[in-house]
């Protein structure tokens, strides 16, 4: 088990209230625990987003390919600096400002690993130049490309089983945004791409 299974994550309701905290590996212990995540999806002038395929070594869909970076802040700790440290423990990339497009509420069972999602899934965009240059870690990325936000939905409908079953709500906030969570107003909840809630 990696030492960030180990990490708090905070417990919320689905209007996103704090409810109280647990390690990230008991929230995704079956049944799954509702809790605080984070989904960045870096975006290029040409308007590109850079997917990641996760590791083989990940506990939760390794191998399918997901959004630029993903993770859960720490209880207290905001999300831009939670998410700039995992943009640079995952793709070596240095501070970026990100701007959050809204919320995605969603629930997937991993039936490789037995492992559950059910996330609070804050969706933020970093408008990043054409020339990124990534030092991705081999223990977090297996491959990075970049793509048309529109031919990833459209690529999703036809082979879902490639990509992590969050990837769908996350590049339809990006598309339609939202705005940030207001704190005691529920999320709306994206389709689901697979999983099933």
């Amino acid at each position: 088990m990696s030492e960030r299974e180990e990490h708090l994550v905070e417990l919320v309701g689905d209007d996103g209230q704090v409810l109280g905290e647990t390690t990230v590996a008991t929230a995704h212990q079956p049944p799954g625990r509702l809790h605080r995540a984070f989904s960045v999806l870096l975006v290029d002038p040409q308007g590109r987003v850079l997917l990641q395929q996760r590791a083989a070594v990940k506990t939760r869909f390794p191998l399918r390919w997901a959004n630029s970076c993903c993770g859960h802040p720490l209880p207290d700790q905001s999300l831009t600096e939670a998410a700039n440290r995992r943009l640079a423990e995952e793709l070596g990339l240095g501070p970026v400002a990100l701007t959050e497009v809204g919320v995605y509420i969603y629930y997937a069972e991993d039936p490789a690993t037995g492992r559950v999602e059910f996330e609070y899934d804050h969706v933020l965009r970093a408008d990043v130049p054409a020339d990124l240059v990534t030092r991705p870690d081999p223990d977090e990325v297996a491959d990075l490309r970049w793509a048309d936000p529109d031919a990833v939905v459209a690529d999703l409908d036809a082979d879902p089983r490639a990509y992590a079953p969050w990837l769908g709500g996350v590049v339809n906030r990006l598309l339609h945004p939202a705005g940030p969570a207001r704190p005691g107003v529920a999320a709306s909840e994206a389709p689901e791409r697979s999983g099933g809630r």
